[in-house]
C-alpha cells in the first residue's frame, strides 16, 4: 500500500464559488486521484481555505502557516510514499506578500521540512510532487478582486517559478493550469470539472513517481 499526502489549501479542500459552499467528496482532486490510483494507494488529503506556504494571516482563526503546520501532518500519516504539495496562490494576496518570486522560497522551506523531517521507526523522506495552481482570472466578485490585486499578473509567474525549484531540488512537477482553469464567479477557484481535471492530471504522474 502507497500513501500520499496531498497537502494544499482550498482548492485541495474543495471550495465550491457557486453558493459558496464546498464540492462534493467524489469531486474534489484528491477524490479523483485515489478512484484513478485504485485501491493499492491511500490518498490523505489535508487542504485549508486560505493556507499559505510559510507565511502567517492573521485575519482566520486557524493557523495558515502551511510551514507550521506541515510537520504535524507529516508525523500524523507517516509513513508516507509521497507528499503533493499545491500551494502558493494565497501567497501572491497583497497583505500576504504579494509575490510569487516569494511563493517560491516559501515552498522551498516546505521542501526542506519534508526532507528535513525526522520521522523514526527507519522511514525515510517521502519524494515530493510541486503543483502550481491554475491563474487567477478576472471576475466581478469585487471581495475577491481586491484579496488578490494584481493576481491575473502575479499568478502566472508560478508556475515556471516552481519548475524552476522542481529541477533545483529534485522534486517532480506538475502545473495545474495546464489542465484546469478558474472560474469567473470568483477568478480564484475551481468549479467541479476542473477540480477533478487536476486530480486526473496528476494521476500519470503519481503512477510514475511510485512505480505503480
Amino acid at each position: 500500500m502507497k500513501t500520499i499526502l496531498c497537502y494544499g489549501d482550498s482548492l485541495t479542500w474543495g471550495y465550491n464559488a457557486d453558493g459558496p459552499s464546498r464540492h462534493a467528496y467524489e469531486d474534489r482532486w484528491p477524490s479523483v486521484l485515489q478512484a484513478e490510483l485504485g485501491a493499492g494507494v491511500r490518498i490523505i488529503p489535508d487542504g485549508l481555505n486560505g493556507r499559505t506556504t510559510a507565511f502567517d494571516d492573521h485575519l482566520t482563526a486557524a493557523d495558515r502557516n502551511g510551514a507550521r503546520t506541515l510537520p504535524t501532518a507529516l508525523l500524523s500519516h507517516a509513513p508516507l510514499d509521497l507528499v503533493i504539495l499545491m500551494l502558493g496562490a494565497n501567497d501572491i494576496k497583497p497583505q500576504i506578500h504579494g509575490s510569487p518570486y516569494v511563493a517560491k522560497y516559501g515552498l522551498l522551506r516546505l521542501v526542506e521540512i519534508v526532507r528535513g523531517t525526522e520521522y523514526g521507526f527507519g522511514w525515510s523522506a517521502p519524494k515530493i510532487l510541486l503543483v502550481s495552481p491554475p491563474a487567477v482570472s478576472r471576475t466581478d466578485n469585487v471581495e475577491f478582486s481586491q484579496f488578490f490585486r494584481n493576481g491575473e499578473e502575479t499568478s502566472r509567474l508560478l508556475a515556471p517559478l516552481y519548475a524552476e525549484l522542481a529541477e533545483a531540488t529534485g522534486c517532480a512537477f506538475f502545473d495545474a493550469g495546464s489542465v484546469a482553469k478558474t472560474t469567473p464567479l470568483d477568478g480564484i477557484h475551481l468549479d467541479a470539472e476542473n477540480t477533478r481535471a487536476v486530480g486526473r492530471g496528476i494521476a500519470p504522474i503519481v503512477r510514475k513517481m511510485l512505480e505503480i
